[in-house]
């Protein structure tokens, strides 16, 4: 049986299939986690996703953050027919490069707008999207398309007007992967990536002039000039040096997703690594059931701090949500991006 407890868990968990099970609810109202992320396996339609985030909302916090990766082009949970295709990240820095800054951030903005708008309306309050890794020729395509563009300031700026975008709509965007995932020669899905160059400047950029998002998310990289050893989600140098110092990041820190193989431990060991090294929540996604009921029976309460965080998160997409006309906005991308 599992023991009851208050405090919601500093973590965020998927679930397996598309209804909530008697299990899952149970842990839940258990162990509270922060939040839940939803993927594919999770949404069929409309009707069945409202339903699945009503028996959601019924257990959890009446704060927990409804999350989802949803970024455009091939990281999207949310498509056709049933909701609208994106394009990825990587057309906004081409429309740059044809007609110039001022179309792209607009578009940029548009972008994020509709995501958002989807999201929102599907009932997420939180989206992993923008991605701020540089496109680097030659790495691993892991990013690819979903990078924005090569270079760090056009980054900067066009992820600052997705995430308005995302924002106008009411849901929380999460700058991703910190402090920089485009120099990877491996999938971190599948390997540890390391990289090896002694500076990080013109990757480090694109966070740095977005250190006022509401969210970041590390990456599970080893950076030997930052730190040798741990890579960025485990270790304390690199989000305190780094994330917190050089980037300047007050907002919520969230791991990537600790099912991945980049790191080797068990879900709930790697969360509790996670957070003592600074992160203020640990994502697992698997969904898998007894992986992540271990993980919310071990891992501690949101500290203060992070609850403080969450809760600017929410605001700050509450004081910016705006009404606008969906299709006007969409027509408008769509001339743009022509």
């Amino acid at each position: 049986m599992i023991a009851p407890s208050a405090s919601e868990r500093a973590a965020i968990v998927g679930i397996a299939g598309r209804q909530l099970t008697a299990d899952e609810a149970a842990l839940f109202r258990a162990h509270p986690p922060a939040g839940v992320i939803l993927f594919a396996r999770n949404i069929a339609d409309p009707p069945q996703l409202s339903l699945l985030i009503a028996q959601l909302r019924a257990v959890l916090s009446p704060r927990a953050a409804i999350m989802l990766d949803q970024e455009g082009g091939r990281v999207a949970r949310l498509r056709p027919p049933h909701w609208s295709a994106h394009s990825p990240a990587a057309a906004l820095g081409k429309l740059w490069q044809r007609r110039g800054a001022t179309a792209a951030i607009r578009a940029a903005w548009l972008t994020g707008a509709l995501i958002g708008r989807d999201c929102a309306d599907a009932g997420f309050t939180v989206t992993a999207a923008p991605v701020l890794d540089l496109s680097i020729p030659g790495a691993h395509d892991v990013i690819g398309d979903r990078a924005l563009a090569t270079e760090p300031d056009r980054i900067a700026r066009l992820g600052r007007a997705l995430a308005a975008g995302l924002l106008a709509a009411g849901v929380q965007p999460v700058g991703k992967h910190a402090p920089g995932h485009g120099r990877a020669q491996v999938d971190s899905h599948l390997a540890l990536p390391r990289v090896d160059a002694n500076h990080l400047d013109a990757d480090i950029r694109p966070f740095a002039l977005n250190a006022d998002l509401p969210w970041m998310m590390t990456a599970h990289i080893v950076y030997a000039g930052l730190d040798p050893l741990l890579p960025a989600t485990l270790s304390p140098t690199v989000i305190g040096d780094t994330i917190r110092g050089r980037i300047g990041f007050r907002g919520v820190l969230v791991t990537d997703d600790l099912a991945m193989k980049a790191l080797s431990g068990t879900p709930a060991y790697l969360a509790i690594q996670a957070l003592a090294a600074g992160c203020d929540i640990a994502l697992y996604c698997a969904g898998d059931f007894a992986p992540t009921a271990a993980l919310l029976e071990r891992c501690p309460p949101l500290t203060p701090e992070a609850g403080h965080r969450l809760d600017a998160a929410r605001a700050a997409a509450e004081r910016r949500r705006i009404a606008f006309n969906r299709d006007n906005l969409a027509a408008e991308r769509d001339r743009l991006l022509a």
